[in-house]
């Protein structure tokens, strides 16, 4: 039996076109510009993000560590919520590459405002290190896909720039904010002086994430990556994938979203399990299982051997992550197995 595996969107599998993409994709020596696969994917994303330049990388997190160092001197503050990817799951490469710290903002769902970014910038004196960037999670993984408002982005990225400070928005998941908002990709980004966003979580290719920004910048990135590790040669077998994905995954987020929205309905029904189903904004589901009075890692184990596979975050929540790979059939065989396992 297939596993239902609901532990993020990372885990699909390649559509039949990316397949025949990648078997036909045209190929050449991407350390030396040549993979013409590759210059359309990173030509397509820049156009789509509204930037200049875009940078081919093997992950979001090369991505989002390429971004700070270009964006930073060392000895800078990064300001972040609290709970964001690139102080929590990139193993400090802010610090290790980038030589900057990070000033983290609790945050009630992972949304930075204008005010609270505001009065924790640092400007440059004898005692503390000086504020160089903020950083903004949109989608915010941790608080469950929650989205900025436009307006919002907007505030943080002019208060910053009168101040001379840049802007990076981690946008892993910004196609899932376009689906959510209505809003294209490139209005989202727009104020940001750079934006990341992957190919291989919701829109489902099996590798590479883009950065995009000034061409200048992306110019410089290039040597960072491969500094990183990421000079990548007849890689247009990726990029191949990734061009199917940006152009024709980003239609069946709605369908993702609905369907995470039904998990959080059904997830509300169960005793124990607490969420407010109003407030899934997209394709993460981020429940609280105390009341179970299991540990989060016992719900996991019993999931699994009925067959659904589901991270534990913490010691009081779980996290389901739809995606094109499950359907709404599996959802609810899901919602069925965490029922029996919370009851058992």
């Amino acid at each position: 039996m297939k596993a239902i595996d609901l532990r993020s969107d990372t885990v699909t599998k390649p559509t039949p076109a990316m397949r025949r993409a990648m078997m036909e994709a045209e190929v050449g020596d991407d350390v030396y510009g040549e993979d013409p696969t590759v210059n359309r994917l990173e030509r397509r994303a820049a156009e789509i993000a509204g930037k200049e330049a875009a940078l081919f990388v093997p992950t979001g997190t090369m991505g989002n560590t390429i971004a700070v160092k270009l964006l930073t001197e060392h000895g800078q503050e990064v300001i972040c919520d609290s709970r964001a990817h690139l102080l929590d799951y990139e193993l400090s490469m802010v610090a290790w590459f980038s030589g900057c710290v990070v000033r983290a903002i609790p945050t009630a769902d992972g949304i930075l405002s204008w005010d609270e970014v505001r009065r924790q910038i640092r400007a440059v004196n004898p005692y503390s290190a000086p504020t160089g960037l903020v950083a903004i999670e949109n989608t915010h993984n941790m608080h469950g896909g929650t989205v900025y408002p436009i307006q919002t982005i907007r505030e943080i990225c002019d208060g910053a720039h009168e101040r001379g400070l840049k802007v990076h928005m981690d946008g892993a998941r910004i196609f899932n904010a376009a689906a959510a908002t209505g809003l294209p990709v490139s209005e989202i980004a727009a104020a940001a002086d750079t934006v990341m966003f992957c190919l291989s979580k919701a829109l489902g290719a099996p590798a590479g994430s883009m950065l995009a920004g000034p061409a200048a910048l992306m110019a410089k990135g290039r040597l960072y990556r491969k500094r990183l590790g990421g000079g990548m040669r007849q890689v247009g077998v990726l990029a191949a994938a990734g061009l199917v994905a940006l152009e024709e995954t980003p239609a069946l987020l709605a369908q993702d979203h609905a369907n995470a929205r039904f998990l959080a309905e059904g997830l509300a029904r169960i005793p124990g399990i607490a969420i407010d189903p109003g407030k899934v904004a997209t394709n993460i589901v981020v429940f609280d299982v105390a009341a179970t009075n299991l540990a989060p890692v016992e719900i996991s184990a019993r999931l699994k051997q009925s067959g659904v596979l589901l991270n534990p975050i913490n010691e009081r929540q779980m996290r389901a992550v739809t995606h094109y790979d499950v359907a709404r059939a599996a959802c609810q065989q899901a919602l069925e197995a965490l029922a029996e396992a919370v009851t058992r």
